[in-house]
């Protein structure tokens, strides 16, 4: 009897072991450059795009770094993003988007995207603008900022350089706040909230920068004047 009983442990102790060595399914999501089938397919705020997972343009996300085969950062937050993480979220329709409070530091050569507005009555900027609740012509070279870096108003009237890939610079005031709170709704022209990381320029800056406003979102880098 005892030598049975010891058979029995043994056998119970090998089929244990071996349950332990077999892989669960696997629920991880892929990172930049994997390839997908659906949004869910991809981590954090990475989505699908042309079967392979990337950043999204519409949140502004330079999680991926841009371009295939690029290595993913060990990290959701790019380097030059420090600590600047989502304060929360806001669904607009049937997609959720990131808030934030803050941006990311500002260097002497600080990365951002460069958006265009529309900063007149009846343009895509939505109400007035924040510095001096005051629409503007579209020829001047004016920016809102995203909320981190708009400061809470402390920018207001400010110059700021702008430096396009191709070389070119405009100096550019900062009038308002790029949302990156709020949005979805009329004072917002109901579009989403900015992403923490952008400038968003008149007609007049993306001229003078050499750039084509179709292009939609553009990688700069900005600094005080």
């Amino acid at each position: 009897m005892a030598n049975l009983n010891l058979v029995l442990s043994l056998s119970l102790s090998f089929f244990f072991s071996i349950i332990t060595l077999v892989p669960l399914p696997s629920s991880a999501v892929s990172s930049c450059n994997d390839p997908c089938r659906t949004l869910d397919d991809c981590q954090g705020q990475l989505i699908c795009i042309h079967s392979k997972c990337n950043d999204d343009p519409d949140v502004g996300t330079h999680i991926c770094g841009g371009g295939e085969g690029t290595s993913p950062p060990s990290t959701t937050l790019s380097d030059d993003q420090g600590d600047c993480q989502p304060s929360g979220s806001l669904t607009c329709g049937d997609k959720s988007y990131p808030t934030y409070t803050c941006s990311p530091p500002v260097t002497s050569l600080t990365p951002a995207k460069l958006t265009n507005n529309d900063f007149g009555p009846g343009g895509d900027g939505g109400a007035e603008s924040e510095c001096d609740n005051s629409y503007h012509n579209n020829t001047e070279s004016i920016v809102a900022l995203s909320t981190g870096w708009f400061n809470g108003g402390s920018m207001c009237g400010k110059m700021i350089s702008i430096t396009a890939s191709n070389g070119n610079s405009v100096t550019a005031m900062v009038v308002d706040e790029c949302d990156s709170r709020r949005g979805c709704d009329e004072e917002h022209d109901y579009q989403q909230p900015c992403g923490n990381n952008v400038v968003d320029g008149s007609d007049a800056v993306w001229t003078n920068l050499g750039l084509n406003t179709d292009d939609g979102v553009v990688d700069v880098t900005w600094s005080m004047a």
